[in-house]
């Protein structure tokens, strides 16, 4: 089929529409069912023998995650620099979705006795979503003029939630009523759990099926194909050098990208371990409240999420990218020092209802505003993979800290206030970020 124009609204809609696909990772298994079944498959108290020692079992899979990050900022330049000269981003994209997807499957097998294959699984799965986000980000500005980017970033997010609560409601409806389903539980595993396993299968599925549509549209990547060869597995951070050193010539993208990276760590760090906080650190009456109330609070915050991206697009038409982003992280420094106090269900839903109406804006109008700063050129994805490699960082960074801080006092709560520290630093490094001409 012939390409499509760059702007035209088919190839925006199919960019937007791997959102659709890819998101219900992000809600089903690093928010909303994987959380309450490591829950219940590590109950608050019982520590986990991992790596030789007793840890707690919230802090063994903020290690995990950070591990995780930290693999995809190492690979990142070296794929990145082999996407641009192959002219082939699309199987790059194409490849992490598979790992990804796949991993998710494999986690219907996850169980505290094969605890180091589980979590190989689980971080498998971080790594196949966040590696193709380097790549899907990329085609941002090769698909979308920059007055077209922040309301189609806006619009993959929006995307990304609807299609992800649709997931999500169907696996609930399972996991509350599996015998409507025909699922039975197993010896010593009630049929919720086996729904839960079910459901992560599907969340598999779904990856793979609708990302096709955004793979049929998307151009292959650059005009002229390259063969790879050993030098040019170095073209990555070769590529990260040249970037940094151009950087020195855009001032105003420099300095965004340095604030970007403070507070994308507690952000990024936060909506990781929402899920766990509320599991481990409010007063559920038992524990069916308990899950019920962290699915009610997880919705809660997709559904808020899609009209927070929508405003944050519109607050940024109205004040300025920087601006907006100024005054989304005040509110984000406020919500992490209100959790600090927050032990009620009723407390929870509240803050969880901030945390939609600003998780959504804050991601969409980052990504948008980079998009926005970077110089004419054709190697997007390198530019992206330094965009990446710079969030994986900083979580590898947040969720660490998290984990040692939670580990050490005992309790989340300390974790959570303890970012606002970010918060703030990038406000002020927001502040200087200088106009752009």
């Amino acid at each position: 089929m012939a390409q499509l124009e760059k702007g035209s609204k088919k190839l925006l809609n199919a960019w937007a529409f791997y959102d659709w696909a890819n998101s219900v990772y992000s809600l089903v298994i690093a928010s909303a069912v994987f959380p309450i079944f490591y829950d219940i498959t590590f109950p608050k108290g019982t520590p986990v023998a991992f790596l030789g020692t007793e840890m707690k079992s919230t802090a063994v899979m903020s290690f995990t995650t950070a591990f995780a990050f930290l693999i995809v900022a190492c690979i990142s330049p070296f794929l990145s620099g082999i996407a641009d000269y192959s002219g082939n981003k699309k199987n790059f994209l194409k490849t992490f979705c598979y790992i990804g997807s796949l991993s998710c499957i494999g986690l219907y097998w996850f169980s505290k006795e094969n605890l180091y294959f589980s979590l190989f699984t689980y971080l498998m799965g971080l790594i196949g979503f966040w590696g193709s986000l380097v790549f899907y980000n990329s085609y941002l500005p090769d698909v979308a003029y920059p007055e077209q980017q922040d309301s189609v970033s806006a619009r993959g997010y929006s995307m990304g939630y609807l299609g992800s609560v649709i997931l999500l409601v169907f696996n609930l409806g399972m996991v509350m009523f599996p015998d409507k389903f025909g699922i039975e539980g197993s010896e010593g595993s009630p049929a919720a759990v086996s729904a839960m396993r079910i459901s992560f299968v599907s969340v598999g599925v779904w990856w793979i099926l609708f990302s096709q549509y955004t793979y049929y549209y998307l151009p292959k990547g650059t005009k002229i194909a390259n063969k790879v060869t050993t030098h040019v597995l170095l073209n990555g951070f070769k590529e990260l050098k040249k970037v940094w050193g151009q950087m020195e010539h855009n001032r105003t993208l420099k300095r965004y990208l340095g604030a970007f990276f403070v507070y994308s760590m507690a952000v990024q760090t936060v909506m990781l371990a929402a899920t766990y906080f509320g599991a481990e650190e409010i007063a559920w009456p038992d524990d069916d409240a308990k899950s019920m109330g962290l699915i009610v609070s997880i919705l809660l915050i997709q559904l808020v999420a899609v009209a927070g991206a929508i405003l944050t697009s519109k607050l940024s038409a109205r004040v300025g990218n920087i601006k907006a982003l100024i005054f989304i992280n005040i509110v984000w420094a406020v919500i992490c020092v209100c959790a600090y106090f927050v032990t009620l269900p009723l407390h929870f839903y509240i803050t969880a209802a901030f945390v939609g109406l600003v998780m959504g804006g804050i991601q969409s109008l980052s990504r948008s505003t980079y998009s926005k700063f970077l110089p004419e050129t054709t190697d997007t994805a390198s530019y992206f993979s330094f965009y990446d490699v710079t969030e994986k960082i900083g979580i590898v960074i947040g969720m660490g800290l998290y984990g040692a801080v939670d580990q050490m006092f005992g309790s989340m709560r300390y974790s959570v206030v303890f970012l606002t520290i970010f918060f703030v630093f990038g406000i002020i490094l927001l502040f200087r970020v200088p106009k752009k001409e």
